[in-house]
């Protein structure tokens, strides 16, 4: 197996994707986005493996972000190659027309509840119009379930679907030289925690589902994982524990700002927590706000009318309402 990385200069930094060209079907783990230098950088990523594109028989994503799908109708067109991709984001992908309009427009819902100034809003609208062309081609794709299982390599992976990131995030795990293993995706992060909420907006109660994949990852017992960027995971059920941890101490934050405010929107929660907000970072700031909000109200602890948080009455003495101990 070979660890490429890709420049990615739109998102989270670069990439890293995952080439197997030895024994089994030759497969790329995602693919990084869609812009005539990554498209360079793959190509020579291939010849130092003394490979070219057309030897490409299979295509794996994790999930329908550009950065790591951007290039599969590209690669798809160069090869033949089959996508698979779980059926949550398959449409996406397949950039269907309905589900990419129903996407943005639950966006611009969002936008709105969230209390996002216009000019903020005027600016993420145009950061979002400027990175379309990020997702590239479409592919023609083949839509892969929780449980099913699929060659990528020599090795029989298991698909774990890893919900909160994006609503189709899936992990793919195998067992190599008698370890445990996976690729993760934006599941699990080294250095940083995937945003919930704002990546993707089709998600209902995102931190809640978030933290059960997190749940989920710990049930593997992985002794590896292989993450969506940067380097491998060596501890991926205590890297799970952290980000856990990481979203128990950020919804005591709310609370405070709660305590603080008596009531907020999102985007006015999202500006304690974070400061000013550019780019992406203004879907994924109150993005991440609305997760913990959101949290808070289905756990009794918020209340939620016309836009507007506040506290429940008779709150003082409620433990932190995520859950650590997965």
């Amino acid at each position: 197996m070979r660890q490429i990385q890709l420049g990615n200069t739109s998102f989270e930094g670069r990439n890293s994707i995952y080439l197997f060209d030895g024994d089994g079907p030759t497969t790329l783990v995602d693919t990084g986005v869609s812009t005539p230098e990554v498209e360079a950088q793959l190509v020579d990523a291939f010849e130092d493996a003394g490979l070219s594109l057309a030897d490409l028989d299979r295509i794996v994503l994790t999930h329908f972000h550009q950065d790591h799908a951007g290039l599969a109708g590209f690669l798809q067109a160069e090869s033949g190659a089959d996508v698979f991709v779980h059926e949550a984001d398959a449409p996406l992908v397949e950039q269907d027309a309905d589900a990419v309009a129903e996407l943005d427009g639950k966006q611009e819902e969002y936008f709105v509840e969230w209390g996002i100034p216009d000019e903020k809003r005027a600016e993420i609208t145009s950061f979002i119009g400027r990175t379309h062309d990020l997702r590239g081609d479409p592919a023609d794709v083949t839509p892969v379930s929780d449980g099913d299982f699929i060659e990528i390599g020599p090795y029989e992976a298991e698909v774990v679907h890893l919900p909160g990131h994006a609503a189709g995030l899936a992990g793919y795990a195998f067992e190599r030289d008698g370890r445990r293993e996976a690729f993760l995706g934006d599941a699990l992060l080294p250095k940083y925690t995937p945003n919930v909420g704002g990546a993707d907006v089709r998600v209902e109660r995102p931190l809640a589902t978030y933290l059960d994949s997190l749940g989920r990852i710990t049930s593997l017992d992985l002794d590896r994982a292989w993450p969506g960027h940067r380097g491998p995971i060596f501890a991926p059920t205590l890297r799970a524990r952290d980000i856990a941890e990481h979203h128990a101490e950020r919804t005591q934050r709310v609370i405070s700002v709660l305590e603080d405010r008596g009531s907020a929107t999102p985007w006015e929660v999202s500006a304690d927590l974070f400061g000013e907000l550019h780019n992406i970072h203004i879907l994924h700031g109150p993005g991440e706000a609305y997760a913990h909000l959101d949290h808070l109200v289905h756990e009794g602890v918020a209340e939620h009318d016309d836009g507007e948080y506040r506290l429940a009455e008779n709150t003082e003495d409620v433990e932190t309402p995520v859950a650590t101990d997965i």
